[in-house]
């Protein structure tokens, strides 16, 4: 069922050979650049029009009424609420643990510079609602803002036609269970405009979303190119693609879990990536067949199957681990599993990767509910610069600058002789006015 790519003998650059989903975002910004223009001048018109248009649905008004989310909360099933209520609990115990405290460091006696850690103010979170609805994103949104402390939160998400025009009843329980109370019925690419500029909400003109300083949170390719659009008019957290999987593994691992876990992140999108890195012909052999005995099998099938079978999955046949573990670092992948022989070790030497799950018992399943790790991570090869979202993904580095009288005069001599070297004799006449009649 996986496509095969044999990197073993030789000594090629993997990442041109590497599957990968194919995604044209500057494409997608040009279809999406009218839209978001309309919602920055007509607002809550422009939306209501762009639902209809996308969700089918023509709402009134686009502020969930917060009886609607308490009642969510009220309906929800008691396996649901306790499940939710543990991941919210473990999720809280790993950020809270993220959180930065200020610091001051003193440069030379009299001179100090303090780096303060302060939240942004505003963040409007996007949770998807298309193929699948995601509370769990809820989670993964608001506790590192909560964390972090931002001040005002805010949660977008596609409206759902059999839900009265409302996001899904679970994505409101979410809310509800983490007392975020202003939540938008809205979806796409227009979400995103709203968020960013500030919208009216409602036919008469009354209700109004206020501009937010920063996005979160997955969505689709339209979600995807109105955050890089809007890039610069609000901070964002990642461009994030379909959703990717990479197993390292060897002969000792199950193939009954990796065929499993490849299955399980497949399920996402048709263009999700699953890919198995392995020195082990026998092991890709019992792997395939595992999954041509689950695939079927699974309530997605035809999903799974295109994602699997798709340029963006497969095989990689390697040398050896030590050669894999150069693949995976080429790859970055969004989830990595490590199932081998001391997983651990091999763990501790991966560079680039959203997160790594270690060893059998670690599956990107547990990571996507219940780990307490953050499961919105950088994709399509970002894992190489970038870090899924956290506390810090919140917080802003402000460094505050004290020097006294002496410790100025002390330095004085150096700032005016580099600003003379750059041609900016403003900059060193603004310190020697200070010290007028003293010779630099």
């Amino acid at each position: 069922m996986l496509n095969r790519i044999d990197l073993r003998g030789g000594d090629r650059d993997p990442r041109r050979l590497l599957p990968r989903a194919q995604l044209d975002v500057s494409v997608a910004v040009e279809r999406i650049r009218p839209l978001v223009e309309a919602v920055r001048e007509h607002g809550y018109p422009a939306i209501r029009d762009a639902s209809e248009r996308f969700d089918g649905v023509c709402p009134e008004r686009l502020r969930v009424p917060v009886e609607a989310i308490r009642a969510a909360e009220g309906t929800l099933d008691p396996r649901v609420r306790a499940a939710l209520l543990e991941s919210i609990a473990r999720a809280r115990r790993v950020h809270d643990d993220q959180r930065r405290v200020d610091h001051t460091t003193r440069v030379v006696p009299g001179g100090t510079v303090t780096e303060r850690w302060l939240p942004v103010d505003r963040v409007g979170l996007y949770v998807p609602g298309g193929l699948a609805m995601y509370p769990s994103t809820v989670v993964m949104n608001v506790v590192p803002a909560q964390a972090a402390g931002v001040r005002s939160l805010v949660v977008a998400s596609p409206p759902q036609k059999d839900n009265g025009g409302l996001p899904d009843a679970r994505v409101l329980a979410a809310c509800a269970l983490l007392g975020v109370d202003e939540v938008y019925a809205v979806g796409g690419a227009q979400a995103v405009a709203m968020l960013a500029y500030g919208s009216t909400v409602d036919a008469d003109g009354v209700g109004r979303c206020d501009p937010v300083d920063m996005i979160t949170g997955p969505g689709n390719i339209w979600v995807t190119a109105a955050k890089r659009l809007l890039r610069g008019v609000v901070g964002i957290d990642a461009e994030a693609g379909p959703t990717e999987i990479a197993i390292l593994a060897d002969d000792t691992a199950d193939p009954a879990h990796v065929a499993a876990d490849l299955i399980s992140q497949a399920e996402h999108d048709p263009l999700a990536a699953s890919v198995l890195v392995t020195p082990s012909v026998d092991l890709a052999a019992a792997v395939d067949a595992e999954l041509a005995r689950r695939v079927p099998a699974t309530k997605h099938a035809d999903r799974v199957t295109t994602a699997l079978t798709g340029e963006q999955s497969g095989v990689v046949l390697v040398d050896d681990l030590e050669a894999g573990l150069r693949v995976v670092d080429a790859y970055a992948a969004e989830h990595l599993e490590i199932q081998t022989e001391n997983p651990r070790e091999w763990a501790l030497r991966v560079r680039n990767a959203g997160a790594v799950f270690v060893g059998p018992w670690s599956p990107v399943s547990l990571g996507d509910y219940c780990a307490g790790s953050n499961h919105v991570l950088p994709t399509g090869g970002c894992a190489r610069h970038s870090s899924g979202l956290s506390v810090q993904s919140f917080l802003r580095g402000v460094h505050l600058v004290e020097y006294t009288e002496a410790a100025l005069r002390e330095v004085a001599p150096h700032v005016i002789t580099l600003a003379g070297v750059e041609d900016l004799p403003a900059h060193g006449e603004a310190v020697g006015a200070r010290f007028p009649g003293e010779a630099p």
